[in-house]
């Protein structure tokens, strides 16, 4: 179970991707990009909560 660590990072990669992508189709201006933000804020906040939780379990006698 040592991957499970590391999986929270591709939350933050796929948040990344989606900014991306979000801005490259601001400036085309072909396709609404709301979709695309809306995507990176979930995936960069999943990454946050997954962290939080992450760490909570880690140590279970600090958090009581």
């Amino acid at each position: 179970m040592n991957y499970l660590k590391y999986t929270q990072y591709v939350y933050l990669v796929a948040g990344l991707f989606f900014a991306y992508d979000g801005f490259a189709k601001l400036n085309t201006g072909t396709d609404a990009p709301y979709l695309s933000f809306i995507l990176s804020a979930v995936a960069i906040g999943m990454f946050f909560f997954r962290r939080k939780f992450a760490k909570k379990f880690d140590n279970p006698d600090k958090n009581q």
